[in-house]
């Protein structure tokens, strides 16, 4: 009867040793399932989500430029549309840059978007200008401030500063590299 007893005894132990078992199991994969769940959230959010909302920022912003250019005009003169930036092509230019033996060089082609009624008479016009600006520019940068893509995203910063310069106003809004060679 002992034997009997000590047997039932040790089964409910490995039967509650199961259910236990068991219940840490569900829980370990709930909690693996909510912290699944919380990553995914957080990487919809930050990555996919923020762009809708930038692109609402940036519609917000231009339809409120384009309201204070619209709104202008003193009362009981003609106000005009915003002004629409277009595209205008830049000769390509080759240059030497500032390495320290002097073989690497860039080639480099660029479109810039220029707002203005004339963009393309704006620009031939200053282009002597805006060559030896972008010349100067270009041959005084090394290999290593060319290599990575921020710096190629500062280059463009730079650019478009220099020939905003060069007009006296914001005129070029974006500057588009359609060839870059260094070697």
């Amino acid at each position: 009867m002992a034997k009997k007893k000590k047997e039932d005894k040790n089964k409910e132990q490995a039967q509650e040793k199961k259910k236990s078992g068991k219940l840490k199991l569900i829980i370990i994969l709930v909690l693996i399932l909510g912290l699944l769940g919380g990553g995914g959230f957080f990487a919809y959010k930050k990555f996919f989500s923020s762009k809708k909302e930038n692109t609402k920022v940036e519609e917000k912003t231009q339809s409120q430029e384009s309201g204070k250019e619209q709104k202008g005009g003193k009362e009981g003169e003609e106000t005009h549309p915003p002004l629409k930036a277009k595209l205008v092509e830049l000769p390509t230019i080759l240059v030497n840059l500032a390495d320290p033996l002097g073989r690497r060089y860039l080639k480099i082609s660029i479109e810039i978007e220029v707002k203005g009624k004339n963009p393309g008479a704006i620009v031939e016009k200053k282009m002597p200008m805006i060559k030896d600006a972008l010349i100067l520019l270009l041959s005084s940068k090394t290999y290593d401030d060319l290599a990575s893509l921020q710096k190629k995203y500062e280059l463009k910063m730079e650019i478009a500063q220099r020939l905003n310069q060069i007009f006296g106003k914001p005129l070029v809004t974006r500057v588009f590299f359609t060839e870059f060679l260094v070697q």
